[in-house]
């Protein structure tokens, strides 16, 4: 098994429009030439220093990244085999076709390659483009042949540091998210800082490097920023047009990186619809993110040349619905608070209606089954029914999609994120909603609402945004720990710029009637630079011992297989066994595999089913004719998995077999009452025995500490 052994603009005056004394400024200097100059000057400088800080700080964060991987691993010194290793599960999968890509004579013989696989699933050619979200490899490994850097830089370096610069990227994303939100730099710095004291929940990319939330995490980043600026109002046209460009291009490449985009971008979607009922941003806007996301996901469906899954998703049948129930529904915002609340749970009921119709509509047509696994898992992780299906259960039992932790919010309140994000989330939430019985209550007169007197709480359309966002998104990480990383980072944001938020001190210090514009200034500036004084002193020492500590990856059971394998094998043997360690397989010898760890297609999930038999209790001809049906030549067990004591009784990857089987489980414990003992022992300890009737189909032909490999005999 792996381990690792040791070795916008601010002045210190700015405050809130509303304020009478500014207002007087405002137009005092307004008539002088030499004022209008001055503050011209200052929007430069704090437009040059904050940019070059945001520049400096994702540079820093992502070397930061990068040496702690290194540390790690002592990736400079390991064998090239120890470092395809050290690329777990399914990013073993993802390089290897950057690797094949890289391998390939000519650019176009690898791209019939991708094209006409038939390796990653043996016995059939998929048109991997079109089964999996592996674009960003083909682009770096054309960028790689075409670039002279091969005498500097290796393939696997060029890989590695592409993702580690995208961390750079996602970083200066979320600075300047905060800096729009809040009107001042040191709000994006506040929330450079905390993501980086919170990595541990923040990201994961220095372990787990080619995944796919890591290629597309730094682009929905990008989005936010956008969406963020582009929904102030007043924007210049030109100023507007280039806003929505970046929008579209960045929802394309978070599309096209990561096979979860859509149900994102529904979370997203749902926001925009939240904040469009409720007047809290132009509909003519919504309607374009709305109309982008659509754009971006067929593009990405032609892309990977027309997959079923992309028409399929719930997102295009929700945006569609929202267009139809708008046409059906045009006096929408207008009414009394009782008529307009009819009319919006008239509206969300027509839209939810709608979405199910069309979505059961699109996927009858085009006979999709994909993500039905999916809706089974959530089903049964809300308790709407228990499960006996293998698909379900096994996500259900992977700590990944189980709840949030407890002990993720301690981490989060020792760097006060949690703490600050609570107390900007109550004040924004309150707003949220006078703001929101407001709009609904003075839809009537639709010359007032841009007209409140002066003292009204308002709350501006990107504010509203990021909140319903991060909103949404939290119930989202609660419910399904993977997820935290989207909600996370956004904490960072979201909690940075309420802290600097000239609205926020305003309205908490008048609710104490501790009003005063200076007051303001000094709470916007002085809390933010005290938290982050506190945070240098106590974590600073930490990172600083983080980065000194030298480890090296060592795992010599995986080496040895994976070396057999290359010597012994032939090169188009067909290999079956877990879905982890066959990527490993796939990326380290090339070798032919019945399964893999992409587990988003039907007939891949069947075929991870029959070929997991060998787990479960079935006689030897049973496993050897399930095993030949899909041209097996070598089979790997592994002692981790036949005898795991990872997860308790019940979600074993042994008892998720039987309880699919019907077969009564292992060990003291009850079982179902319809459950059966099984007719044959288990088969990966059977085997061991090397009884006749496991002789006669299969031979042992390597065996360590760890793994046991089998040839299949080829007689029937």
């Amino acid at each position: 098994m792996m381990s690792i052994r040791q070795r916008r603009e601010i002045r210190a005056t700015e405050v809130s429009e509303d304020f009478p004394a500014q207002e007087e400024n405002v137009k005092l200097e307004n008539k002088l030439p030499s004022g209008c100059t001055s503050r011209r000057l200052w929007k430069i400088l704090s437009l040059t220093i904050g940019g070059t800080i945001a520049l400096c700080i994702g540079l820093l964060t992502s070397v930061y990244l990068a040496t702690l991987h290194e540390n790690d691993l002592w990736f400079s010194n390991i064998k090239e085999v120890e470092r395809e290793i050290s690329f777990r599960t399914e990013c073993g999968l993802y390089y290897s076709y950057y690797k094949q890509m890289l391998q390939a004579p000519t650019l176009v013989q690898g791209f019939h390659g991708l094209i006409y696989d038939n390796k990653t699933e043996s016995m059939k050619t998929i048109n991997l483009l079109q089964r999996m979200n592996i674009y960003q490899e083909v682009f770096l490994s054309i960028l790689y042949r075409v670039l002279p850097i091969q005498k500097y830089l290796e393939p696997v370096y060029f890989y590695i540091y592409t993702l580690f610069g995208l961390q750079a990227i996602y970083v200066t994303a979320l600075y300047i998210t905060s800096w729009l939100l809040s009107g001042t730099w040191l709000s994006g710095l506040l929330a450079a800082f905390w993501y980086v004291t919170n990595r541990i929940d923040t990201t994961r990319v220095e372990f787990t490097i080619p995944l796919r939330e890591n290629w597309a995490l730094p682009f929905f980043a990008i989005q936010i920023a956008a969406i963020t600026y582009f929904l102030r109002p007043n924007l210049q046209p030109l100023s507007e047009r280039l806003t929505l460009l970046a929008i579209f291009i960045s929802t394309f490449l978070f599309s096209l990186t990561w096979q979860f985009n859509q149900f994102m971008m529904l979370m997203q979607a749902l926001v925009l619809f939240t904040l469009d009922s409720l007047d809290m941003l132009p509909a003519v806007k919504a309607t374009w993110l709305y109309g982008i996301q659509i754009t971006s996901l067929l593009l990405v469906c032609i892309l990977q040349f027309f997959n079923s899954m992309i028409l399929g998703s719930l997102l295009i049948s929700f945006n569609l619905s929202v267009f139809i129930a708008r046409k059906l529904q045009k006096n929408l915002k207008t009414g009394s608070f009782l008529n307009r609340l009819g009319k919006l749970l008239l509206h969300l009921f027509m839209v939810l209606c709608l979405t199910l119709f069309l979505n059961n509509i699109i996927k009858k047509i085009l006979n999709l089954k994909s993500d039905e696994h999916i809706f089974k898992f959530l089903k049964a992780k809300f308790g709407l029914g228990a499960t006996r299906d293998f698909d379900a259960n096994l996500y259900l039992c992977e700590e990944a999609f189980g709840l949030l932790p407890f002990n993720t919010f301690g981490r989060l309140s020792d760097t006060l994120l949690f703490y600050a994000y609570i107390f900007v989330l109550s004040i924004t939430v309150i707003v949220a909603f006078v703001v929101a019985f407001h709009n609904l209550s003075d839809s009537t007169n639709q010359q007032s609402v841009g007209k409140m007197e002066k003292g009204t709480v308002d709350l501006k359309p990107e504010t509203a945004y990021n909140l319903i966002h991060t909103i949404l998104f939290g119930f989202l990480a609660l419910s399904t720990m993977r997820m935290k990383y989207l909600w996370t980072s956004h904490m960072c944001v979201f909690a940075s710029f309420g802290l600097c938020s000239p609205e926020i001190w305003e309205l908490l210090l008048k609710s104490v009637h501790l009003y005063n514009p200076k007051r303001i200034c000094i709470m916007r500036y002085s809390v933010p630079i005290l938290i982050l004084l506190y945070l240098c002193y106590k974590f600073w020492p930490g990172m600083m011992d983080e980065l000194s500590e030298l480890r090296e990856f060592y795992d010599p059971d995986t080496v040895e297989l994976m070396n057999w394998i290359n010597s012994n094998t032939p090169r188009k043997a067909v290999f079956a066994g877990s879905m982890q360690l066959l990527a490993g397989v796939k990326l380290c010898t090339g070798r032919t595999l019945t399964n893999h760890p992409h587990y988003e297609d039907s007939s891949l999930r069947e075929r991870t089913r029959a070929v997991y038999q060998i787990y479960a209790k079935r006689a030897p001809e049973e496993v050897h004719a399930l095993l030949r049906s899909f041209g097996t030549d070598y089979v790997i067990l592994e002692d981790s998995i036949c005898y795991e004591r990872r997860h308790r009784r019940g979600c074993r990857l042994r008892d998720l077999l039987d309880i699919a089987n019907g077969h009564m489980m292992d060990g003291p414990g009850e079982n179902d009452p319809d459950l059966k003992p099984a007719d044959h022992p288990r088969f990966c300890e059977e085997i061991k025995r090397n009884l006749p009737p496991y002789v006669a189909y299969f031979t042992r032909v390597f065996q360590n500490k760890t793994f046991h490999v089998y040839k299949l005999s080829r007689n029937k």
